[in-house]
């Protein structure tokens, strides 16, 4: 079997690496990278920690309005498809890279494969719930991380094809995590963040809260901008943020209180896992992070009203913040009462590479 992957952001190319070393046994696999994500540390990095097999093209799109950059990989994509000549398309996730590859396919009657089908966090207002949406409906075989995701396809009149295969970053926390311990414990995490941004506050394993912001619904308000890093300002423990580029430039116009913050560089895929597993919560407003997070029984507040992700919201494991000052304080410095209670296996086991490629190679008829 002939299939083009579609990839572009940080969460894809973590999704792609367990995939690609399942389907490439048997299967030819055509990998394109749009260029969402430039940056060397959140592209390339990636590749050579998760051993990824180089892209066969690179659209190169980088940064730009939702429209001009949906267009330019829209055209480009169709291109490779049509030389290409594939017996279907896989997409991830829920970026503009995702929904520009299906629709290219769909128009083209090329067969579409989505991971990550069926999450909703039932607010259109977010780029990525309508990217999601319009993906799964023109979807040929939605692959499904959770028995949440394949009730919400249900609820909009979508069964023909659904597959509950686990969630498949899963998979590669779980290939990952004892790789990452060898490679950063004894300290080398914090030497590593010192040799990349220089000298900087001593951190211990346990005593640092970790924090992501990126979506444009809290990066493109200038309030909720300063509302999260006032926060920040005055929590208990430092703040270690590794800083989203786009996020970098937001802030660098406003008065931003940088005291118990410290902002670094992007770090990779090992790193990262490594600072979720030994920070004492994850602050985040990430839906990748927050499941990489609950994967390795850290807590976590995500910084939105809702998330695709409500198995992490039980016992507590994660808990939502809207964006007040003294609610992120408040919720951040809970009592961690979650500890206490064991998770439900709601992720499936970590093999949804195999389910996955067993899913698309039959037909998407496993569990119709």
């Amino acid at each position: 079997m002939k299939l083009i992957t579609i990839i572009g952001a940080r969460p894809q190319f973590i999704k792609a690496a367990p995939f690609s070393e399942e389907f490439r046994k048997k299967n030819i696999e055509i990998l394109v990278h749009t260029g969402q994500h430039y940056d060397a540390n959140m592209s390339d990095i990636f590749f050579d920690e998760l051993g990824i097999p180089k892209p066969d093209y690179n659209l190169g799109v980088g940064s730009g309005s939702h429209g001009k950059q949906t267009a330019c990989m829209l055209e480009g994509i169709e291109e490779i498809i049509l030389k290409e000549k594939p017996d279907g398309l896989l997409v991830y996730g829920d970026t503009n890279s995702t929904l520009a590859g299906a629709l290219a396919a769909s128009k083209l009657h090329i067969p579409v494969y989505h991971v990550e089908a069926g999450l909703r966090s039932y607010n259109k207002l977010m780029p990525e719930e309508q990217n999601r949406i319009l993906t799964d409906h023109i979807s040929d075989i939605l692959l499904c991380p959770t028995e949440t995701a394949v009730s919400n396809l249900k609820k909009e009149g979508v069964v023909s094809g659904v597959v509950n295969t686990g969630d498949i970053m899963y998979d590669t926390v779980l290939r990952n995590i004892e790789i990452a311990n060898q490679k950063y414990g004894n300290g080398v995490w914090f030497d590593e963040i010192v040799r990349e941004n220089g000298e900087i506050i001593k951190l211990r394993e346990n005593e640092y809260y970790l924090a992501t912001v990126h979506r444009a619904e809290n990066t493109d308000n200038q309030e909720k901008l300063l509302n999260i890093f006032k926060a920040f300002s005055d929590l208990d423990k430092p703040v270690l943020l590794p800083l989203h580029p786009r996020t970098k430039k937001l802030i660098e116009g406003l008065e931003v209180d940088l005291k118990n913050i410290i902002i670094v560089k992007p770090v990779g895929y090992l790193l990262m896992l490594y600072l979720i597993s030994n920070a004492y919560m994850v602050v985040t407003d990430s839906g990748g992070l927050q499941k990489e997070a609950y994967f390795l029984k850290t807590p976590c507040t995500t910084l939105r009203d809702q998330t695709e992700w409500v198995e992490t919201l039980e016992n507590c494991w994660n808990v939502l913040s809207q964006i007040d000052v003294e609610e992120i304080k408040t919720k951040v410095q809970r009592e961690l009462t979650c500890i206490k209670y064991p998770q439900p296996k709601s992720f499936g086991e970590g093999n949804a590479a195999l389910k996955i490629c067993e899913a698309i190679i039959d037909g998407g008829k496993i569990n119709e």
